[in-house]
């Protein structure tokens, strides 16, 4: 353990106030983007993947929350288990070893969960982190973990000036409601397989993570076959409202796009993301954002390009193999 008088626990849900206000302090020096309310964090906390009482540990100062780390494990796995490491440190206590052994922890308590779920299965640690922040990657890297994915964010000022986009012939677009819901589920399910990383979501973690406070089913899209009735493509949008208060710009941030296999190369995404576009942008909304792996393999930066969207951070994905 590295030195001082730090009280270490593993978190609870009773931390939530505590998480954000560590968030949010780390914010003003990492300058990802990120800020968070209370509900925020209370929504991680009680992930139905994240096992805290076996796999988190939290170090405080006193009542201060200074550093964290969370494992989360993956419901429904194939050949490999990817297990995701998350965590932070306050700067103000940066450089004491903190980080280095929170990281430590999380490799073994990924093991642990590992063993819990799926212990047949390969076990891979990610860790996600913003490429410019200062020491990350001497951390990780000196504790065997390498680059294996590189993700952008792009953003889109949003205006007066959006133009329209066609519905594909035969298609029509709904917006989300409660008796779709299970149809943007299927669609993300289904579209994502071909996704590096992912995998399928279970109705509990999409109540968890996606339709959760921070779901915008006015500005969340689905495509629907007009001949057969089923679902194509859908897209789905979220705004933090600490990110809002924070900055004073409303983002739209679209967390999924997805298009069936039967329905791709027929201009899907496009037509989503430009109703949804200027959907947004009669809301109120002044930006527009999502984050897209470098190697996406159906489409890339490209479709993002023309539909207006700039590549703003770039993030990394580093890789753990245990």
């Amino acid at each position: 353990m590295p030195e001082g008088s730090l009280t270490w626990r593993p978190l609870t849900s009773g931390d939530a106030r505590a998480s954000a206000d560590l968030l949010n302090t780390i914010e003003t020096v990492d300058k990802i983007g990120e800020n968070y309310t209370e509900e925020d964090t209370l929504q991680e906390l009680i992930d139905p993947y994240a096992d805290l009482e076996r796999a988190s540990l939290a170090a405080f100062d006193g009542d201060v929350l200074v550093g964290y780390m969370k494992i989360r494990h993956k419901p429904v796995v194939a050949e490999v288990h990817r297990v995701f490491l998350d965590g932070g440190v306050h700067p103000g206590y940066r450089g004491r070893g903190v980080g280095a052994t929170l990281v430590e922890a999380g490799v073994a308590a990924a093991k642990v969960v590992h063993a819990r779920h799926h212990p047949a299965r390969k076990l891979v640690v990610d860790v996600h982190k913003a490429e410019h922040i200062a020491g990350v990657a001497e951390l990780v890297r000196s504790r065997g973990f390498a680059p294996v994915r590189y993700f952008q964010r792009m953003e889109h000022p949003l205006g007066d000036a959006i133009g329209a986009v066609p519905i594909p012939a035969g298609l029509a677009v709904e917006p989300w409601s409660a008796r779709n819901d299970e149809d943007f589920r299927l669609v993300r399910n289904e579209s994502y397989r071909d996704y590096w990383g992912a995998g399928p979501m279970p109705v509990d973690s999409w109540r968890n993570k996606i339709t959760n406070q921070t779901f915008r089913p006015e500005v969340s899209f689905l495509l629907r076959d007009e001949a057969t009735g089923a679902p194509a493509g859908m897209l789905v949008t979220m705004s933090w409202e600490a990110d809002t208060a924070a900055t004073g710009v409303r983002d739209a941030h679209f967390m999924l796009i997805g298009t069936l296999r039967g329905y791709r190369n027929r201009g899907v995404a496009s037509a989503l993301m430009g109703h949804a576009l200027r959907a947004a942008a009669g809301q109120g909304y002044g930006r527009a954002s999502l984050n897209v792996d470098s190697a996406n393999p159906v489409g890339g930066f490209g479709i993002f390009d023309k539909a207006g969207f700039t590549p703003k951070l770039r993030y990394v994905r580093w890789a753990l193999e245990v």
